[in-house]
């Protein structure tokens, strides 16, 4: 399901903010010259495609190279700073470049001028809007910043929702092992293997809390593939993948429980000087009592019977029926199954 589906992704980001980028510049190109309309706005676009490709390509990519992950250890004014100046790099050899590839249609000259120069200055500010948008997006999540600029939960609204609740096995002695600032760097790396398997099943990250990461699916689209299943277990692979360098530098490798459910939540804006969107209710509550519940049974993966009739297991994944459990609260027991690989131990 992977890389395909990352890919697709990726391609459809790119589409888009290229889209964007051309539409812009097309009507900053013919707002600089309305005497040649069609042919500014066809600089314009030259223009934004030469520019947007590579930073595009960048931003689509940094999380996957070593250098630009160390960078984003830098305190955030310093980072951003960084990132604005290779933008401004780009910028200003795309315009040149843009000069001379269309100079042989446009005829213009290759020198710096006043269109140039409000080129640069356009460019400029598009690329510190974009840097603070995508930087917000990264700290809110996409999704949250995305509802909350749309405003679509200013008024509480139901929703049926599925949740996966991943919880990091015995922190607390990992903790103490290594100290607080290396076991912050592992739950860093963690939680990144854990985002990235998040992207390959189309999950929205809702929050981390201390050792803890929330996954959410609207229920049309997590029972749709039940990519939500397969997720706990795409997750482990990618931390396997990485096993090697967890080892190098933390000297373990983490291991995990999860807890899967579905049901009708109130998702709303909450807060006051910080804004964020909370889910409210009891499908949360249930999840997490499945969670404590897979210590109890020694069981990595537990998932409700309430999902588990409404999904479809994927391929090399099986349900093992379990007792009921007694959750507080709910009049009727809730029936659990634990989730695993064929093949692989619990």
């Amino acid at each position: 399901m992977s890389v395909s589906r990352r890919a697709r992704r990726n391609w459809r980001i790119f589409f888009w903010f290229s889209l964007a980028s051309a539409m812009v510049s097309a009507y900053f190109g013919y707002s600089v010259r309305p005497d040649t309309p069609m042919m500014s706005a066809f600089v314009g676009v030259v223009t934004s495609l030469i520019i947007a490709t590579p930073i595009a390509i960048f931003e689509l990519h940094n999380e996957r190279i070593a250098f630009l992950r160390r960078l984003r250890r830098l305190p955030l004014v310093i980072y951003f700073g960084i990132k604005v100046v290779f933008y401004l790099v780009v910028i200003v050899g795309g315009l040149l470049l843009s000069r001379v590839v269309t100079s042989p249609i446009t005829h213009e000259p290759l020198g710096i001028d006043t269109t140039f120069r409000s080129s640069i200055v356009f460019s400029v500010i598009m690329s510190v809007v974009a840097n603070v948008i995508i930087e917000m997006g990264r700290l809110l999540g996409f999704g949250t910043l995305r509802s909350l600029l749309t405003g679509r939960y200013v008024q509480p609204k139901r929703e049926e929702r599925a949740f996966l609740l991943i919880d990091m096995k015995d922190s607390t002695g990992m903790a103490e092992r290594m100290g607080p600032v290396r076991f912050h760097e592992l739950l860093n790396d963690f939680f990144r293997d854990i985002a990235d398997a998040a992207l390959e099943c189309d999950a929205e990250i809702h929050k981390y809390v201390g050792d803890e990461a929330i996954l959410t699916w609207p229920s049309a689209r997590a029972l749709g593939d039940s990519d939500c299943l397969a997720c706990p277990f795409v997750a482990r692979d990618f931390m396997e993948a990485n096993r090697q360098s967890y080892l190098n530098r933390f000297g373990a490798v983490p291991e995990f429980r999860a807890a899967l459910h579905c049901g009708e939540i109130v998702a709303g804006e909450i807060g006051a000087v910080r804004h964020e969107i909370a889910y409210v209710g009891d499908t949360l509550n249930v999840t997490a009592r499945l969670l404590d519940a897979a210590k109890t049974t020694g069981r990595d993966v537990l998932v409700s019977a309430d999902l588990l009739e409404r999904a479809v297991l994927p391929s090399g994944i099986v349900a093992e029926p379990l007792p009921t459990l007694t959750v507080r609260g709910r009049a009727a027991p809730l029936g659990i199954a634990a989730l695993q690989r064929v093949g692989a131990g619990p």
